[in-house]
């Protein structure tokens, strides 16, 4: 379980099982964490969630940014939660009112209604939040949308490292 919640190497949990009088080697870690942590974090996020919907003044940010895949221009849709957690990502080949209300609608099935959404200034969020019935919990203004943007920068790294997306599956 520490090796899910904290960031720890495998010889750091090998280290911390051998002071506690458990003698196992690193490539032993490694196996019960791929057999087990998967299920453990699954556990981890279906508290999240669940605290999540109890939070009554739960705020989302949403944006779009572009990424071309395979030479094409494509648009990821990202959504985070007042503490920076992803909890929503969709790739479209369009960036319209259409594709901002499935984005939406996929969103708020997913994790209930937030008490605001903060977005830019882009036109396609008042008319899909219109269609929703939910305008008035659209927020903007210059720095409100900083925490999505700044979650950009991680993948804009992963994008240059691997020198542009070559399919939509890796993103």
């Amino acid at each position: 379980m520490l090796y899910v919640r904290f960031p720890l190497s495998l010889r750091n949990v090998e280290d911390l099982l051998h002071e506690r009088g458990i003698e196992v080697s690193h490539e032993t870690v490694r196996y019960w964490w791929n057999r087990f942590g998967p299920m453990f974090a699954a556990e981890i996020r279906r508290k999240r969630v669940q605290q999540l919907r109890a939070y009554s003044k739960s705020k989302w940010h949403v944006d779009e940014v572009f990424v071309k895949v395979d030479g094409r221009r494509h648009y990821l849709w990202r959504a985070v939660d007042h503490e920076g957690e992803v909890l929503e990502a969709n790739v479209t080949k369009r960036q319209n009112k259409q594709a901002a209300l499935k984005f939406l609608k996929k969103l708020m099935r997913r994790h209930g209604a937030a008490d605001e959404v903060a977005t830019d200034r882009f036109a396609l969020y008042p008319a899909a939040l219109r269609e929703l019935g939910v305008t008035e919990k659209q927020k903007t203004g210059r720095w409100l949308n900083n925490r999505i943007e700044n979650s950009h920068l991680a993948f804009r790294r992963r994008e240059r490292a691997m020198r542009r997306f070559r399919r939509m599956r890796i993103l």
